[in-house]
């Protein structure tokens, strides 16, 4: 990384299934400039139109165990019967371009990365309630009566880990929780530490250090 660049900020957006913390991230990297986001990998199948690369990175149980043993990941965890993690290979490029990673993860992920990448920002999206929720991924029509009752109980452990988050965000509105997630990446743009080069830059014309 150039002395001159500052390094990238890693926001992490988590919430339980069904909260729209995808839906949030995606918009958000449409809206707001020099964000981008770091592919995740998966052992689980494709869904809908999603596709390789771009949505996730699609590998087999195997090749997802020897990345791991390598150290690759900068967190994991099992998620609903599907293994996922983030390549902190990856994340660490992009950070050291100045430029800044969101990473759209399960809670298990962000207490991860809050351990070894203290410097990161966390945000909670929590649903309005627990019937909203349930909707919501009735909606998505992607789910055993199984399944959706898994997830609905992970949520009713997760939600109450809010406070661990450096901020929270309540999903009642997407539009209105979407300027919620701007403000904040922006506000987390202003604080002094990640504008040292320009501010010394500045201060250096006025004869001082």
């Amino acid at each position: 990384m150039s002395s001159d660049v500052e390094r990238g900020t890693l926001i992490v957006v988590s919430a339980p299934s069904g909260a729209g913390k995808t839906s949030l991230a995606e918009r958000a990297l449409n809206r707001v400039s020099g964000l981008r986001f770091s592919v995740s990998y998966t052992t689980r199948g494709p869904r809908g139109g999603e596709r390789n690369g771009v949505d996730y990175f699609f590998v087999e149980n195997a090749q997802f165990d020897d990345m791991r043993g390598r150290g690759e990941f900068l967190e994991w965890a099992e998620v609903h019967g599907h293994l996922y993690a983030t390549h902190q290979a990856q994340v660490e490029q992009i950070l050291n371009e100045g430029v800044d990673v969101i990473l759209d993860i399960d809670v298990q992920g962000a207490e991860q990365v809050r351990r070894v990448a203290p410097h990161s920002i966390s945000v909670f999206i929590l649903p309005p309630s627990v019937e909203v929720l349930e909707s919501r991924l009735r909606t998505r029509n992607l789910n055993t009566p199984a399944d959706l009752a898994r997830r609905l109980a992970n949520a009713a452990r997760e939600v109450k880990l809010y406070d661990q988050f450096d901020y929270v965000i309540v999903n009642d509105d997407l539009d209105r929780a979407l300027v919620s997630l701007e403000a904040i990446i922006e506000a987390e743009r202003r604080r002094p530490q990640r504008q040292v080069n320009q501010i010394r830059t500045i201060i250096s014309t006025f004869g001082g250090r």
